[in-house]
């Protein structure tokens, strides 16, 4: 039998008390809980979904003082915690404590319990949370061209061989495309960067603008099996390094290239037949999204067409105030904020079409791959979670667990609806009003000889 000091014994009780308030009693839960002492709180039958391991009484104090999203995830990142098992469904089960703070009750029962919580003795030297927004936030006014800047880099330039160890073989960051759903990620981003080319109706000799091309995995398709002359941006410098060394080893120097440049630093009257965006749009924000879409119509050429790939949120369900107290309690999205895409915001979709339509583009088709996202987020967690001595060698152990919490928490929202994500087709009319694309989408899912020839 194990034996306590008092001081252990009563730390215990407070936290059993406390993580039973937020969770639910134990026989009531599906994942394990095992404290610092060893013993271990699991009623169910069979193995739990993960087990959430409390490493020390000082590091529940920090991840419950008070319990949000960004404590929570700061306790893990720290190494307070640790999640052994399936991060997702731990993902799914800290997105419910939003609702949790909702309740009176439960917020009673927390007040009643604070005075036992902060009794927990505090570690002498707990580890620093290294977080990649303070600095970007010194830097001006949000969503100025240079605050995007930073705020880019500081994400994407973590290091090209950080991003090679889990991404697919041609580093393309963004959902892939499954058609079957049994697709490895090789082959569904191969199968996303044809949906992409087959949904712009591209033609041999046009010109097609990618707006965040990353590492150029969608203009070197394009170039070698559309036969487009491409152009590539980011404002990323190692992203554009890596992506033009890979267009000199395709041989596809004379056909397309990427750069590093900002959307809206283009001279007047540059135009391009065809214009794609997948997973940028996210960076803008609301303040500038009309902007961005004035800005993809104005470098879009009359009749052509302008592909707008990008997460989407829910709409707001609901406005009551056990509604709006939760979610001003639990601080939905600072972790992404704070330590993976500062800056970023996430508009519903209506909001989307309707400033790209304000813009001038005319919406012609949009296609959810919601449910899509979801594969290509688990994929990615299972292929760093191999990739685990790698990754830390590389980034450190903090980064590591910033990575596996982010995309297993974006699964899990992803596949509950909370997310989604969403391909919209838009044209922009000529002056008579025309736009050239097809009169159904037969094209689209044709056999690649049949499809050349319709487009011929």
């Amino acid at each position: 039998m194990r034996r306590h000091t008092p001081a252990t014994a009563s730390g215990i009780a407070a936290a059993r008390a406390v993580l039973a308030t937020l969770f639910g009693d134990p026989g009531d839960r599906s994942f394990a809980v095992r404290y610092w002492d060893g013993s271990t709180d699991w009623e169910g039958s069979g193995e739990p979904g993960f087990t959430l391991v409390v490493r020390s009484p000082g590091g529940l104090r920090r991840m419950l003082l008070p319990p949000s999203e960004l404590h929570v995830a700061e306790a893990y990142v720290r190494g307070d915690i640790e999640l052994e098992g399936d991060v997702e469904q731990a993902a799914a089960v800290g997105g419910s404590l939003g609702a949790r703070l909702g309740s009176a009750g439960t917020l009673a029962r927390l007040a009643r319990l604070a005075r036992q919580v902060l009794a927990l003795p505090r570690d002498p030297a707990p580890e620093r949370v290294s977080e990649r927004s303070a600095e970007i936030r010194r830097l001006g006014s949000r969503h100025s061209r240079e605050r995007d800047r930073a705020a880019v880099r500081a994400h994407y330039d973590m290091g090209n061989d950080f991003y090679s160890l889990w991404l697919d073989r041609r580093m393309v960051y963004s959902c892939g495309y499954f058609p079957t759903g049994t697709e490895d990620i090789d082959a569904a981003q191969a199968a996303k960067l044809e949906h992409i080319c087959r949904k712009l109706r591209l033609r041999e000799g046009e010109r097609l603008l990618d707006i965040g091309c990353g590492w150029g995995g969608l203009v070197r398709w394009a170039a070698a099996n559309h036969g487009v002359e491409a152009l590539g941006i980011t404002l990323s410098e190692r992203q554009a390094q890596l992506a033009n060394e890979r267009i000199r080893a395709d041989g596809l120097e004379r056909r397309c290239r990427v750069e590093v440049r900002d959307y809206r630093e283009f001279p007047h009257g540059t135009v391009f037949d065809k214009v794609v965006s997948v997973g940028m749009f996210e960076h803008v924000g609301r303040a500038l999204l009309r902007t961005y879409f004035r800005e993809a119509a104005r470098l879009t050429r009359p009749g052509g067409l302008f592909l707008n790939h990008g997460i989407v949120r829910a709409p707001d369900r609901g406005s009551g105030l056990a509604r709006r107290v939760g979610r001003m309690l639990w601080r939905q999205g600072s972790f992404i904020d704070h330590f993976v895409f500062p800056d970023g915001e996430l508009v519903p979709l209506d909001v989307a079409v309707h400033d790209a339509e304000a813009a001038g583009f005319e919406t012609r088709d949009v296609e959810s791959l919601r449910e899509h996202y979801a594969l290509t987020l688990r994929q990615w967690v299972q292929r760093l979670e191999r990739a685990r001595a790698q990754v830390e060698q590389l980034v450190g152990a903090q980064a590591y667990r910033v990575w596996r919490l982010y995309m297993a928490a974006s699964a899990h929202a992803f596949a509950s609806g909370r997310l989604s994500l969403a391909q919209v087709l838009l044209g922009r009319p000529d002056g008579h009003g025309r736009v050239t694309i097809p009169a159904t989408r037969a094209d689209l899912y044709a056999p690649a000889q049949a499809r050349r020839e319709v487009a011929a």
